[in-house]
């Protein structure tokens, strides 16, 4: 059992929820315009865009199962497994943004001067995503729930 069990039991998730909420939303936004790419004639193989995408669709699965648990939270669910899924779900999707970062970059180096402004909306809604999950974990801490260290995540699925 957590240290502050009893506090975030009886806490208000419906902050967390609308960070979560908005990390997604993002994240859709990064899904919608790198997808483009590859039906674009002139970025249809884009390098480091398949790379990055081994990564984006984890990553929003596990903001998708983050939202998921926080909506169960704000209706009331209060086991601790559900909060444990969610913060290992945000672990893992921070784990995930890193390669998302990693290709962008090399998405940005590779493409003509025609799209590198497009991709670098695609990073900037990268950085939205990352924050508001970032606010969300500290949101998550402030209640008391302990995240594993770096290295620790647990389940990694």
């Amino acid at each position: 059992m957590y240290p502050y069990y009893y506090y975030y039991r009886q806490n208000n998730w419906e902050p967390i929820l609308t960070l979560l909420q908005q990390s997604l939303y993002a994240e859709e936004m990064v899904c919608s315009m790198s997808s483009e790419l590859y039906h674009i004639p002139q970025t249809e193989n884009l390098e480091g865009n398949n790379e990055m995408h081994n990564h984006l669709v984890p990553a929003s699965y596990h903001r998708v199962t983050t939202v998921g648990c926080a909506i169960r939270l704000v209706n009331g669910e209060r086991r601790e497994s559900i909060i444990d899924t969610l913060a290992a779900c945000i672990l893992n999707a921070q784990r995930q943004d890193r390669g998302v970062r990693q290709w962008l970059q090399v998405m940005e180096e590779n493409a003509s001067s025609e799209f590198k402004g497009f991709i670098q909306m695609i990073s900037r809604w990268q950085n939205q995503a990352e924050s508001t999950l970032q606010q969300a974990k500290e949101s998550v801490q402030a209640m008391g729930v302990q995240f594993p260290a770096e290295g620790q995540e647990g389940a990694s699925y």
